[in-house]
């Protein structure tokens, strides 16, 4: 049964080794798509002023959501980095490829690929800096390049070929809310003293779960000081575009990889942990100074962007397409999970509607409260703990030390926007309980969720006694001046370089056979989930 789980999860096979990007009709020529920008940040809720928030300065994001949509129901499936981005490169829901369990190294299925591969595929030039916390090591196959020592898509050399690229900027991560005075020096010097926020100026917008302590006014001070930051990074970036005239070309995504990096924000499925910020500007095709309210995931991100490269979703993706004439109908509800992060085991499942929060609790004998070393260093978690063994917590401070937790939660967002308040045991609220409990399993079945399999079962299945898996080498077939790359291993992509006049080209990723006369071709085999293959070289080709 395990193994079903496992191997079904998917319904689209896209290639053994040659990589299947059809194109549609619409978008049959390459300058005809757009070019595609990424911004993402770190560990932020919608603390923007385009948001909403009066201590928010961030000018570029602003404008940015002037310009284009800004979407106010975003959310992330779970509510830490490295698990959501497995979900964002692959487009599908984490408990469904095993990838939940914060710190893992899984194997997805074979006909599961890293969505920008697909785009690169198609003619992209792909670049990401340089986070890849996929949950599974990055394949030469998904990026022309990564890393920091790059010039994103400044670095094609063919201007008229479409780029995607994600630039990651970290400096709003939950680590640097408590990096300490010297470092923090170095951030008030980067956005100026007068864009510093002043502690007791910004309390009046705390999170109402947290005690009102000089460190957690300190740390919700910083917090926005980083996003201030942050802000002049992606207007950095911003401009750049403008400077390349590429501007009313490129379709721009702002977004973060999950809530907050306060205490019962980062990690947990309420609101705080989940719901970001997300802004879309594509000059002529999505309207200016816009809001959206309709239910949106950063699962619906990568089909999003294959649709609007003219590529065909593939069939296992979750998510929905945001924009165009292929635009997805609004789910009734979203989903969330909650799973082992780091050392601490937790299990929870969720759902929400615009207004309604659902949580259901797997592991109701442990406290939210568990203690989590990384977490525990924040200053505002441990005068929260402090508090609590003196007994001075009032109101809702006190709910995340409970025990034993209720088996079942749900929250009027609209009327509870910090979730503090309970309503599941409420007779008038016991219909609604009933349908977000129903549709919580239901969507729990149709992803084949993986999160009640014990990780080392989970584990042992894809790695049968903690095995490393190895991708075959390619094998090169040469035909007069023709080349022809193939790999035994099932799911696996093939990159490749040719060298002329004594050196080798960039590399390449490998769809069908090529003219390559006079050259020299190398090829290194990758599946996601198991280690590189050798790099092989072939014959030497030479012209008919």
């Amino acid at each position: 049964m395990i193994r079903f789980l496992l191997l079904i999860v998917s319904g689209a096979i896209i290639g053994h080794t040659i990589i299947d990007a059809t194109v549609s009709a619409s978008a049959a020529q390459a300058g005809d798509r757009p070019n595609i920008l990424w911004i993402s940040c770190e560990d932020i809720s919608p603390n923007l002023g385009c948001y909403g928030d009066a201590h928010a300065i961030t000018p570029n994001l602003d404008q940015l959501a002037r310009q284009g949509a800004r979407f106010d129901r975003a959310f992330t499936p779970a509510g830490v980095c490295a698990v959501v981005r497995s979900g964002v490169i692959t487009g599908m829901y984490p408990p469904s490829i095993g990838s939940q369990h914060m710190r893992s190294r899984i194997v997805p299925p074979a006909d599961v690929k890293a969505f920008p591969e697909l785009l690169r595929a198609a003619g992209y030039f792909t670049t990401n800096r340089s986070k890849t916390d996929y949950q599974f090591e990055p394949t030469p196959s998904i990026w022309d390049r990564q890393g920091n020592n790059h010039d994103d898509w400044r670095e094609r050399t063919d201007p008229s070929q479409p780029f995607f690229s994600v630039v990651n900027i970290t400096v709003c991560h939950e680590s640097q809310i408590r990096h300490g005075e010297d470092k923090h020096r170095d951030v008030i010097a980067k956005i100026g003293e007068t864009n510093k926020h002043d502690p007791d100026a910004v309390a009046d917008s705390m999170p109402k779960y947290l005690p009102d302590t000089p460190a957690t006014r300190k740390n919700w001070a910083w917090y926005h000081d980083n996003i201030t930051l942050m802000d002049q990074m992606a207007g950095d970036v911003l401009r750049r575009l403008d400077q390349d005239g590429l501007t009313d070309d490129t379709l721009v995504v702002f977004w973060s990889d999950h809530g907050m990096g306060m205490p019962r924000g980062k990690r947990w499925i309420y609101d705080t942990g989940t719901l970001i910020p997300m802004i879309i500007r594509w000059p002529g095709n999505v309207d200016t100074n816009s809001v959206r309210k309709d239910l949106v995931s950063v699962l619906d991100l990568p089909p999003t962007m294959l649709a609007m490269a003219g590529l065909e979703v593939p069939r296992y993706m979750h998510g929905r397409v945001l924009l165009g004439e292929q635009e997805g109908k609004e789910p009734a509800y979203l989903f969330f999970h909650r799973d082992r992060m780091d050392e601490v085991v937790e299990l929870q499942r969720g759902a929400r509607d615009r207004r309604w929060k659902y949580i259901r609790n797997y592991e109701p004998h442990k406290t939210y409260a568990q203690r989590l070393d990384y977490m525990d260093e924040m200053p505002a978690m441990r005068d929260w703990r402090r508090l609590a063994a003196e007994k001075k917590l009032t109101g809702g401070q006190k709910n995340w030390f409970a025990v034993p937790k209720p088996i079942e939660e749900l929250y009027d967002t609209a009327n509870d926007p910090w979730e503090l308040t309970n309503l599941a045991d409420l007779p008038q609220y016991q219909e609604r309980l009933a349908r977000m409990r129903a549709a919580t399993e239901t969507w729990q079945e149709d992803i084949r969720d993986t999160g009640l399999i014990p990780e080392a079962v989970l584990m042992e299945e894809m790695k049968p006694a903690d095995s490393v898996l190895v991708t075959e080498p390619p094998t090169i077939d040469v035909d007069g001046d023709f080349v022809s790359l193939r790999c035994k291993t099932e799911g696996a992509s093939i990159v490749y370089q040719v060298k002329s006049d004594a050196a080798w080209g960039d590399w390449r990723l490998y769809t069908k056979s090529f003219s390559a006369p006079d050259s020299q071709v190398r090829a290194q085999a990758s599946r996601l989930g198991y280690r590189n293959s050798e790099i092989v070289s072939g014959p030497s080709v030479t012209a008919k």
